[in-house]
């Protein structure tokens, strides 16, 4: 999931390489291009990937693309860019079928929006934000941080912004009064990083993400620490327009996206994602998020 993990890290600590995907693939006879060549006349579905999910892991990306092409029997086109606005844009005006987004925009559109599918992630659709600082910090709480230099994520993001956001409100403080200066990385991933190596002392991440690369850049990871978590929330959801929902093309990919842990290579790629599977669940999953986005903008 974006900006999620980093190719060529050690098979020995449950990782992956090039080598280990594509083999995957091949043993379940999916390597090869007929499937995909056969359906060449056929509209491609394009799935949009903001940077929540995995950014810069090209193999992950190509064996996603090539799985989605499969179970459609169609070519499947993923299309990334930097920011949650410019995914979410696409996906409202039409111009992409599906989109794995994060809960924030989704209820922020949420009358426009369907719920495609939502990954399971340590046996439930949730997740939590993370406020991180740098191990040698000092600081016990939220209230500690006033005066440092803040990473966001994206403004955009539920994790790596909003639920920060909210609890800087429920303190009568704003990012801008409280914090004595905040940016944007545009990237779970660069929070930490921006934290590990003093460009900032505290960041507000993907607890999914932290995780994750706690396994995958231990060395990185274990400059910072988790100052607070968020209480459960909706996982970031694979999501449609609320028009398309009941399309033959968005039906196959919910049941591809579901069906994965009965597929070898299905099972591989959630290996690889850390995540137990997809599930269909209702959009009040997102109602938490919805409250501090309420609560937000009467601060405002």
């Amino acid at each position: 999931m974006p900006d999620r993990l980093k190719p060529g890290h050690d098979a020995h600590r449950g990782g992956w390489t090039r080598r280990s995907v594509l083999g995957a693939l091949c043993a379940t006879g999916l390597a090869g291009s007929r499937a995909i060549a056969a359906t060449a006349t056929t509209a491609p579905l394009r799935f949009g990937l903001t940077p929540v999910f995995l950014d810069s892991d090209t193999d992950l990306l190509a064996a996603l693309e090539r799985y989605l092409s499969v179970q459609l029997a169609r070519p499947v086109v993923l299309v990334k860019r930097r920011s949650y606005q410019e995914i979410t844009t696409l996906l409202l005006t039409g111009q992409l079928d599906a989109a794995w987004i994060c809960g924030f925009p989704y209820v922020q559109f949420r009358s426009q929006l369907a719920l495609v599918a939502v990954p399971v992630y340590r046996g439930q659709p949730l997740y939590q934000s993370y406020v991180i600082v740098h191990e040698g910090d000092p600081a016990a709480a939220l209230g500690d941080l006033r005066g440092q230099v803040h990473a966001f994520s994206d403004p955009d993001s539920n994790s790596g912004f909003l639920v920060t956001r909210y609890l800087l409100a429920t303190m009568k403080e704003t990012p801008a009064s409280f914090f004595r200066r905040s940016f944007f990385t545009y990237g779970h991933r660069n929070v930490v990083r921006a934290v590990a190596s003093g460009l900032a002392q505290s960041g507000s991440v993907d607890g999914y993400v932290w995780d994750v690369m706690t396994e995958i850049e231990p060395d990185l990871v274990v400059r910072t620490r988790v100052l607070h978590r968020s209480k459960l929330l909706g996982f970031p959801p694979v999501a449609c327009q609320a028009a398309r929902l009941g399309t033959p093309l968005v039906r196959d990919l919910r049941e591809a996206l579901v069906g994965m842990p009965e597929d070898a290579t299905g099972r591989e790629m959630l290996r690889l994602l850390r995540l137990d599977g997809f599930a269909v669940s209702e959009p009040s999953l997102f109602d938490g998020i919805a409250a501090m986005y309420d609560h937000v903008r009467t601060q405002s």
